[in-house]
């Protein structure tokens, strides 16, 4: 997992996610419970290397000069725009086909200009959408979508109990990773949302963005929490393994 927003490299965002960086944490959670009216046309905002979820902030870097017009008309309107990962990171200008179908509305929370041109942002997660037809490329893409809620849970407390225990595991990777301080306990402690919660962590995970993308189209949130499980049973394993390897090689050493 990475480090929960406590890295200064959240000061310094990169150029549409040239580079991972570290998802902030939301003040206002998920609103899933607010009924919200949202756009059946958006304009659509691609990234690299990441995969935003609902709730989520983000701090970005948009550089490319299709995606500094599509988010600096989407501020002056009503402040949403459609964000998507990209299917290959390595495609400067992508069309529709170098972009995944679902992805998650955001808010455009504040945009600042910079001096070199580009545009930086803070964007938070609102809900998830697919792409249900395409409209134009020019001057940016633009689809209509339609919003997706999340399968109703048929047992509920299936679904609190895993994300319990995602909370548990992620708790335990804090503590013997070396490269996450201990306050990040203290960020989980204070997510109230189950929802949220399993959203934060698996903006967290230390997977590539074709496995988060697959988090985020399962439309099942037990299903979701149980391979968000999953990766973080694999991601502690490892962790305790390498400090295993480390532990048996500093006490050869002390021997010798």
């Amino acid at each position: 997992m990475k480090d929960y927003g406590f890295d200064d490299k959240i000061l310094n965002p990169m150029v549409e996610e040239d580079v991972e960086f570290l998802p902030l944490l939301s003040l206002e959670e998920d609103d899933d419970h607010i009924k919200t009216e949202y756009p059946k046309t958006i304009s659509l905002l691609p990234l690299r290397n990441t995969v935003l979820f609902p709730g989520v902030v983000l701090p970005i870097t948009v550089g490319r000069d299709k995606s500094i017009k599509a988010v600096a008309d989407a501020f002056k309107a009503n402040k949403l725009i459609g964000v998507v990962a990209q299917k290959n990171s390595e495609v400067e200008d992508p069309e529709f086909e170098h972009v995944h179908t679902t992805g998650t509305i955001a808010r455009i929370i504040k945009q600042l200009k910079m001096p070199d041109g580009s545009t930086t942002v803070i964007i938070q997660g609102k809900k998830r959408f697919a792409i249900r037809e395409l409209i134009t490329s020019d001057p940016y893409m633009k689809a209509n979508i339609q919003v997706l809620d999340d399968k109703k849970l048929t047992i509920e407390n299936e679904f609190l109990a895993t994300v319990s225990t995602i909370k548990d595991l992620a708790n335990n990777i804090i503590k013997i990773s070396p490269n996450i301080p201990t306050e990040a306990t203290i960020v989980l402690k204070n997510i109230d949302s189950p929802v949220f919660l399993l959203h934060f962590v698996s903006s967290n995970l230390q997977i590539d963005v074709t496995e988060k993308q697959k988090i985020l189209e399962t439309e099942d949130l037990t299903l979701r929490a149980q391979i968000v499980l999953s990766h973080l049973n694999a991601e502690l394993q490892m962790l305790e393994l390498k400090n295993n390897i480390q532990n048996k090689v500093r006490t050869d050493i002390e021997k010798q």
